[in-house]
């Protein structure tokens, strides 16, 4: 599958320019006219890689990627008409992974979106391995080792909050009531409280810093398709 990129840009010509160099390159892009889209559609969507421009109407590129980071390590790139060293130490310090000013030669841009792309997957090799992976969105799931990374970063699960997740993973867009999480993963011989699914589910979410597991009100809990 492509790799899909989000280009937050509100100068249209340079917005227009980057899209048609990188889906030529065979790159997904979706694009954001300013910072309060670009983070909606951050959001909403699955990226592996988002470039973004800091000077945008309504918030700033300083405040997108402020945000982005409460939530995911995906790799971001900054193209900027600000190339002053305090302009860029900020970035820097806010955890941006590349910074690029303009104007820009497009090759260049390129050619950084493609390392950035083969560090990101170099981590995820690193720490875990080709394995036996399940991934989705920012998660991967090593289901040989029964260990679970966001953005990279190993999240400490016990054993039941893992099979919960990986139930849901394997399963998207299908809802589990709590009678099934607790007939598949306790068993059919479960006499406890049934609210221990309930339990289980508040400490996985309080783990991970993406929103991943959905309740369906009144009926269960699922994890959403990626597309």
């Amino acid at each position: 599958m492509n790799k899909k990129i989000l280009i937050v840009e509100d100068e249209v010509a340079i917005q227009n320019i980057l899209k048609n160099y990188l889906e030529d390159a065979g790159y997904e892009v979706e694009t954001a006219i300013d910072g309060m889209e670009g983070y909606s559609k951050f959001q909403s969507g699955s990226f592996d890689l988002i470039l973004l421009d800091i000077m945008m109407p309504k918030i700033d590129g300083y405040v997108v990627l402020e945000m982005i980071r409460k939530e995911s390590n995906i790799p971001v790139m900054m193209i900027t008409a600000m190339g002053d060293v305090v302009d860029q130490i900020k970035a820097f310090e806010l955890k941006v992974d590349d910074y690029i000013t303009k104007p820009f030669d497009i090759k260049l841009v390129l050619v950084r979106v493609e390392a950035l792309l083969r560090r990101s997957e170099a981590n995820v090799r690193r720490l875990i391995g080709e394995k036996n992976l399940l991934k989705y969105r920012d998660l991967v799931m090593d289901m040989q080792g029964m260990e679970v990374f966001e953005g990279g970063n190993k999240l400490e699960l016990t054993h039941k909050e893992f099979e919960i997740l990986k139930l849901l993973l394997e399963n998207q867009n299908r809802v589990f009531t709590r009678e099934m999480l607790l007939d598949q993963l306790w068993g059919y011989d479960f006499f406890g409280n049934p609210k221990v699914v309930n339990v289980h589910v508040q400490n996985l979410r309080k783990k991970m810093m993406g929103d991943y597991v959905e309740t369906v009100r009144g009926v269960g809990y699922k994890v959403g398709s990626e597309n």
